[in-house]
């Protein structure tokens, strides 16, 4: 590797022209979101109506003809819309700002660095997207189903159609959802399902930080396991179809971590071969070294036997 790919950008400025861009920066950020945001609230309605979408197929495939959402304070659906506004509006300004953000790290940053945090900035909201989606797609779906399926469909019906007659016994049980209510739980399941689709790209840059090879992650395989079942049992409803759908997914994308950090090793051994400080004598005799370190002590041992 030559010094050209490792020099900074030459930039010894003082710390007041930091300051002063990092103002600049968060300026033009702030007003990327508020632009956004002003443009999904333009659009809040049919928003609210594409995120409401698998809550009213739900509703339908019960026996429910005409799917009714109600609200119940006068302010509430107006904030139901600032909310959808603020995160729509940073999705749409997340370029902008990802921008604004890359422009005043990169003159701090090597060449070799910059070729290696660029693809991530790029892959995150992709990956983001696709859990977004997936969630709602898939995982919200299911979830109404399984909140909504204890509601006999008979019930829907007999609410919808007025016969006029007054019941002797028995009370009806029927669904009147709140705007704020569903949407706040289709709303975490799209940022908790873009979160774990994010675990490729954490990983791999723990990896190019030397902070996780592929052989740790491998042997803690097991651990992952016990912790991706206790994340589908909390982030999901109590539905074992679901479950089973996270814990596949997040368990998928852990293996592609694995696979991606074992390339991230196998690209450093190479370069450090190149620049020869990789030692293969040394690295054999560091093995040797370890495995003896494994062995029992037989002076342990043997104060083992006499405390017994």
């Amino acid at each position: 590797m030559s010094a050209t790919d490792n020099d900074i950008d030459d930039s010894a400025a003082p710390l007041i022209e930091h300051l002063a861009e990092l103002r600049t920066r968060l300026i033009r950020s702030v007003l990327a979101f508020v632009v956004g945001m002003i443009i999904c609230f333009s659009f809040g309605s049919a928003i609210l109506d594409f995120l409401l979408v698998p809550i009213e197929n739900t509703m339908r495939n019960l026996g429910n003809p005409n799917p009714v959402m109600q609200y119940t304070a006068p302010q509430e659906y107006f904030f139901t819309l600032i909310r959808i506004s603020m995160v729509g509006g940073l999705a749409i300004s997340f370029p902008v700002i990802a921008t604004q953000l890359w422009r005043f790290v990169a003159p701090g940053l090597y060449k070799s660095e910059k070729n290696a945090f660029l693809p991530f900035l790029v892959a995150s909201p992709v990956l983001f997207l696709m859990g977004a989606a997936f969630a709602h797609y898939v995982v919200v779906p299911l979830a109404m189903q399984f909140f909504l399926g204890f509601s006999d469909a008979a019930s829907y019906l007999s609410a919808m159609i007025a016969t006029g007659e007054a019941k002797t016994s028995g009370i009806d049980i029927v669904f009147n959802g709140k705007v704020n209510e569903s949407l706040d739980i289709t709303l975490k399941m799209i940022v908790a399902f873009g979160l774990c689709f994010q675990l490729p790209v954490l990983l791999t840059l723990m990896g190019k930080a030397g902070l996780v090879n592929a052989e740790g992650l491998r042997n803690v395989r097991k651990y992952a396991l016990v912790g991706i079942l206790l994340l589908a049992a909390l982030v999901t409803p109590p539905d074992v179809v679901t479950q089973l759908i996270l814990f596949v997914v997040v368990y998928g994308l852990y293996e592609i971590s694995i696979f991606l950090v074992s390339r991230v090793d196998a690209k450093r051994e190479k370069q450090l071969r190149e620049d020869g400080f990789y030692d293969e004598e040394d690295e054999a005799d560091f093995d040797a070294m370890a495995d003896e370190m494994d062995r029992e002590d037989p002076i342990v041992e043997e104060t083992k036997d006499d405390l017994k």
